[in-house]
């Protein structure tokens, strides 16, 4: 058993965990965030994309003991307080960019990571950003212009 210590959606934690637990399994099995998804336990699929430190990651490659001291966003820590979702979470309804859903977490956090960074993207740069997620309902049009929306959408907001 490793002690670990992690910030969690703004929230800390001080956990006890086994040395081979994987980041994804802390998430899910004792956080009991279960937005986060596994889609292929080997990195290549971006389902279990979090934000760590302000960097995307998958969560399936990242041990638990790898995130001591670490500050995580899952997709159930972008709401806003209010309660109301986040403007990201909005254009990709409003976009049509979600289908079967279980992309759609790491799609909007690594979304959120690039526009971060780069608050007005090309389209090649949002493609780019969002090139470690793998989506087999929607193709990436929908996906690449509901980021468009997010990012006219955050400027706004910022006004």
């Amino acid at each position: 058993m490793k002690e670990i210590n992690i910030t969690v959606n703004n929230k800390k934690y001080s956990l006890n965990i086994d040395e081979d637990l994987r980041l994804v399994d802390l998430l899910r099995e004792e956080l009991r965030l279960l937005g986060t998804k596994e889609g292929c336990g080997e990195g290549e699929c971006g389902a279990c994309t979090v934000i760590m430190d302000g960097e995307i990651v998958t969560s399936c490659l990242v041990m638990a003991f790898q995130a001591d001291g670490s500050e995580i966003i899952t997709i159930e820590g972008l709401q806003n307080d209010d309660g109301t979702i986040h403007p990201i979470q909005q254009a990709f309804l409003d976009e049509g960019a979600v289908q079967c859903g279980f992309c759609t977490p790491g799609m909007v956090l690594s979304a959120k990571a690039l526009l971060d960074k780069n608050p007005s993207p090309t389209r090649e740069e949002i493609r780019e950003g969002i090139s470690g997620n793998l989506c087999r309902c929607t193709g990436y049009n929908k996906i690449v212009d509901a980021i468009e929306k997010a990012s006219k959408l955050l400027k706004e907001g910022d006004e």
